[in-house]
């Protein structure tokens, strides 16, 4: 019988590329802790509007991002995003959120405060994490590294769909406009940007289900988690 050991798993990928979804179910099905790192970022984000505080002010920011209690819990139905105690899975995934996260996430210092507390969390293994420098920064040498890709188009309608089910009005070709900017954003900046590990397998999720993305993973991970 083949014993099996705790790896660590990197999904990195544009925005809307289907990575937060997948990830939490190939833990789930893995037994694994999932690490939603955007979420994290995000939820700086939304500290940092609330407090009515420029994005652009790095110092500021930066102290905030190191303060700040992010904690994650796992339902039946999807993962929990706890900030400071409050749950603001819904809060940090608006529109406003979205137009401003990036300068938060370009921060080279809040990035090193929160590949910090990311790398704490997932220091034992057993791990899959999600976000755009996951396989470049935060664990270099994840075993696993996923690179998702799917087309603006695609990603578009993902995210209007998002915004719908949660009551929230948008537009197609304003989203879209927003995902290339984003992309353009999370690839120029000089911290952490969102590029491809040199071995990281791409997969591209524009004609894919859910279903369909978690087990090509689940595949994957067969030849480095069989002992």
């Amino acid at each position: 019988m083949k014993k099996s050991k705790k790896i660590t798993i990197a999904i990195d990928g544009p925005a809307a590329s289907g990575k937060s979804t997948t990830a939490r179910l190939v833990a789930e099905k893995l037994s694994y802790i999932y690490i939603d790192t955007g979420a994290m970022y995000r939820a700086v984000t939304l500290k940092v509007l609330n407090q009515n505080i420029p994005v652009t002010d790095q110092e500021a920011v930066a102290r905030i991002a190191k303060d700040i209690d992010i904690q994650f819990e796992k339902n039946n139905q999807k993962t929990i995003i706890y900030m400071d105690g409050e749950d603001v899975s819904d809060a940090i995934r608006t529109p406003e959120v979205d137009r401003q996260i990036s300068p938060v996430a370009a921060n080279p210092k809040v990035r090193e405060i929160l590949v910090k507390k990311q790398q704490e969390m997932g220091r034992e293994g057993g791990v899959v994490l999600d976000g755009r420098d996951i396989g470049t920064v935060v664990f270099p040498n994840a075993e696993l590294k996923i690179f998702m890709v799917a087309s603006v188009e695609e990603r578009a309608k993902r995210r209007l769909k998002d915004l719908e089910n949660q009551g929230i009005q948008a537009d197609l070709e304003k989203i879209k406009e927003e995902i290339r900017y984003r992309d353009l954003q999370d690839m120029k900046r000089s911290y952490g940007p969102l590029k491809k590990a040199d071995d990281a397998i791409e997969i591209d999720t524009t004609d894919l289900t859910i279903e369909q993305q978690v087990e090509k993973i689940l595949e994957l991970t067969k030849k480095y988690i069989e002992i």
